[in-house]
C-alpha cells in the first residue's frame, strides 16, 4: 500500500496513538526502523527524547535516559513497526505475514540512490536522513525533499530552532551548523557565475547584497542567543563567519 493513503494514513495513527506517540514521531521512527530493514534503528525526535538507538535484540537507548516509562514506550513503537517492516521485507509480496498489518513501512522518501542513512529524524513537519558516506544531507519540508552537501562535517543530531527561524540545526564535530551553511546539491549557480562579460558587475552586486544581509542575520543570531537557544559561543563563531564573509 501506498504510504500516502488515506487507510494507511489511518494505521500509521493508530499505531502512533496506542504508544501515545503523534503520527509525524510514528512515521519518524517508522523511516528508521526501515532504513535498519527492521533489525534497529536510529532516531532523533523530541517525542522520543530526542536522539536514541534501539535494536531487536532488546537494546533500547534514549537521550531522556533516566524516563524508564518513556523508553519502554519508544521499544514497544520499535517493535511494533519492525514486524510490519520484516512483513514488507519477508519475499512474500504484498500480502502481510499471519496477523501482520498491511501498512507499507515508508522507507525511502529520500533519493534511492543515496541509499541507507546513517540516521534519520525530524522535527515539526520537517524530516530528514544523513549519508555520511556521501557527504549528503536529505531533508523534506512540505512534501519537498531537498538534498545538501554536507562536505565533511560529521552530523549528529538536530534541533528547529524557534523565534525568527524555522531552520533544522545539526550537531557536528565543529558545532552546530544550520541549512543555511551547507550548500544544495544542483541548486542553480549564482549571478555573479554567468557570464563572465558581467562577473565583474555581478560580484559588486552580490557583495553588496551579502554585506546589507549580514546584519539582520546577526540580529537573527543575537535573538536565538537571547532566548537561550544558542550559547554565546555559538553566537560568537557565527557571527565571526558572517564577518568574515564580506
Amino acid at each position: 500500500m501506498n504510504a500516502s493513503t488515506t487507510e494507511e494514513t489511518g494505521e500509521i495513527r493508530a499505531i502512533g496513538a496506542k504508544h501515545g506517540f503523534s503520527e509525524e514521531a510514528t512515521r519518524v521512527m517508522a523511516s528508521a526502523v526501515a532504513a535498519g530493514r527492521g533489525s534497529q534503528a536510529q532516531f532523533d525526535h523530541p517525542e522520543f527524547g530526542g536522539m536514541g538507538q534501539w535494536s531487536s535484540g532488546g537494546m533500547t537507548m534514549i537521550g531522556d535516559m533516566f524516563n524508564a516509562t518513556l523508553k519502554d514506550r519508544v521499544a514497544a513503537l520499535a517493535s511494533e513497526l519492525s514486524r510490519n517492516v520484516g512483513d514488507a521485507t519477508s519475499g512474500h509480496g504484498d500480502a502481510p505475514a499471519r496477523g501482520g498489518s498491511s501498512i507499507s513501512t515508508p522507507t525511502s522518501w529520500w533519493p534511492e540512490e543515496l541509499g541507507r542513512p546513517s540516521s534519520s529524524g525530524g522535527q515539526n513537519g520537517q524530516l530528514y536522513a544523513v549519508f555520511p558516506d556521501r557527504a549528503r544531507l536529505a531533508v523534506q519540508r512540505d512534501g519537498k525533499v531537498t538534498v545538501f552537501d554536507t562536505r565533511d562535517y560529521r552530523i549528529g543530531g538536530a534541533s528547529q530552532q524557534q523565534g525568527s527561524t524555522s531552520s533544522l540545526t545539526f550537531s557536528t564535530q565543529n558545532g552546530s551548523i544550520d541549512l543555511d551553511d551547507l550548500k544544495k546539491v544542483g541548486a542553480e549557480p549564482d549571478q555573479a557565475k554567468e557570464g563572465a562579460g558581467d562577473r565583474g558587475a555581478g560580484d559588486s552586486s552580490d557583495a553588496h547584497g551579502r554585506a546589507n544581509d549580514i546584519p539582520a542575520k546577526i540580529r537573527q543570531l543575537a535573538e536565538l542567543r537571547d532566548d537561550g537557544h544558542l550559547t554565546q559561543a555559538e553566537f560568537d563563531a557565527r557571527k565571526s563567519k558572517l564577518l568574515d564573509s564580506l
